[in-house]
């Protein structure tokens, strides 16, 4: 269980109270939105031509669990530095930021292929409408 006492701590949770009703809510939050980024992958890769995606589950996983950390360190960073471009835009400026966490993830690994950039576009904003489906979903 010390997996859980990192993630607990890392988010001011008492490691003594790891089975806390905010720390299971924390994982149930952390599995979902691992649900929510392979489920997003699958449809952009069933409906954007240009898109492709592997359907091992092992890398399955992988892409998402890689996504997900993608989306929790990378993105609030980029939309910092391109903060006035996203004003500039009406927040058409997010799905670029979206776009290029997507980039990089087809670069980083094998089982995911995005050959144009419309597909780029596309995807991002399937992955991303659906990602805010489930988080509406879970919220709490």
């Amino acid at each position: 269980m010390p997996i859980l006492d990192v993630w607990c701590s890392k988010f001011g949770i008492s490691s003594q109270a790891w089975h806390n009703k905010e720390c299971m809510r924390f994982i149930a939050r952390l599995i979902a939105s691992l649900v929510a980024n392979i489920v997003g992958l699958l449809a952009a890769g069933y409906w954007v031509a240009g898109f492709t995606v592997t359907h091992e589950p092992k890398d399955l996983i992988i892409i998402g669990t890689v996504l997900m950390a993608l989306n929790a360190t990378l993105k609030p960073v980029l939309k910092l530095f391109l903060g006035p471009i996203i004003v500039l835009t009406l927040g058409l400026g997010a799905i670029f930021v979206s776009a290029l966490i997507l980039l990089l993830l087809d670069f980083l690994l094998p089982g995911l292929s995005i050959a144009t950039i419309p597909a780029l576009l596309w995807s991002s904003l399937l992955i991303g409408l659906i990602n805010a489906i489930f988080h509406l979903a879970f919220k709490s």
